[in-house]
């Protein structure tokens, strides 16, 4: 299995979210991650799929996971990466967004990997500069890497993602992964339900297809997957929970609320974890724990995202 199989051909120039994906561009993501895991177990782990071609890492947030594994994933992949640490930059001098993408597009890059804490910021860039552009996270909006890694992870021990239940809780009004993976879990055929206070649901969030509950033990009921999000403080302007104590209280997945899911339910949270905030250690580190698998999913994902874009960059 190539970059380059007829049958695995990613139809578009960027990733920009799950949204505007169809099913079969999804299922041709998440085969090609299954050979880039191969790749990653191998003790020769290089390719020559980007050889010669410029990765730059341009992340106006800090995300040690992200970054380094979309660095990992390009340099497995053959090619020259730069980080653009942000914090160091004109950006912080003032210099816009499109100040950015015009500086960089002159330095003649082939993808630009972008997080930013705006929502569309990643969109906006992408109609500025010549190459491909993949979205690490933009503010609430999406993560579509993230989504691919939990759905790859779900799909490797569960065989399939059509007609599970697979309750997302928590902090569900301040995450974009919460909103890409609806997106690819709807779009494969889950059911999906999101739990949360109701100071954390977004409103009209049942318009995008999931059953809502306040209730973690309605909510549990029978799920196949459960999915922990960060609880996201510093996004948070006003009074959205009491205190962390009482969140974990309520929302925070311990033994005895895991107890309301299937026996062998699964367990995912996309990092970093608050333990004892949102999810319990006796759980995190426990048996249905596949938090540890979901970083190395996260290497082969983006490896085979860049794969997969490096058949649209131009050859002269």
């Amino acid at each position: 299995m190539s970059y380059h199989d007829r049958e695995l051909t990613f139809p578009h120039r960027h990733l920009l979210g799950i949204e505007g994906l169809s099913p079969q561009d999804i299922d041709v993501l998440l085969d090609l991650s299954e050979h880039a895991i191969e790749v990653s177990r191998q003790v020769e782990k290089k390719l020559s799929t980007l050889r010669g071609r410029t990765l730059i890492n341009l992340f106006f947030e800090a995300s040690t996971r992200t970054q380094s594994s979309f660095e990992l994933a390009g340099k497995r992949l053959g090619a020259d990466v730069m980080n653009m640490s942000v914090a160091s930059s004109s950006v912080k001098k003032g210099e816009t967004l499109l100040d950015t993408a015009m500086t960089l597009n002159a330095m003649r890059p082939d993808i630009i990997v972008v997080r930013h804490a705006q929502a569309g910021a990643v969109h906006l860039l992408a109609r500025k500069v010549d190459c491909s552009v993949v979205n690490a996270g933009d503010g609430a909006h999406e993560h579509p890497t993230q989504a691919l890694l939990d759905a790859l992870t779900i799909r490797r021990n569960r065989g399939r993602i059509a007609g599970l239940i697979v309750a997302i809780c928590g902090d569900i009004l301040h995450s974009r992964v919460a909103r890409s993976n609806i997106l690819l879990l709807t779009a494969l055929g889950a059911r999906v339900r999101v739990i949360g206070p109701s100071t954390l649901l977004p409103a009209g969030i049942a318009r995008m297809g999931v059953e809502v509950f306040t209730d973690m033990k309605q909510g549990l009921q029978d799920a196949d997957i459960v999915m922990m999000l960060r609880l996201q403080r510093e996004r948070m302007q006003g009074g959205f929970i009491p205190s962390p104590k009482e969140f974990f209280r309520f929302f925070g997945l311990d033994e005895e609320k895991l107890g309301y899911a299937r026996p062998d339910a699964l367990v995912l949270h996309p990092g970093p974890m608050n333990r004892g905030v949102e999810i319990d250690s006796a759980v995190a580190d426990g048996g249905q724990s596949r938090i540890r698998e979901q970083v190395e999913m996260g290497v082969a994902v983006r490896i085979a995202v860049l794969g997969a874009l490096a058949a649209h960059l131009p050859n002269e």
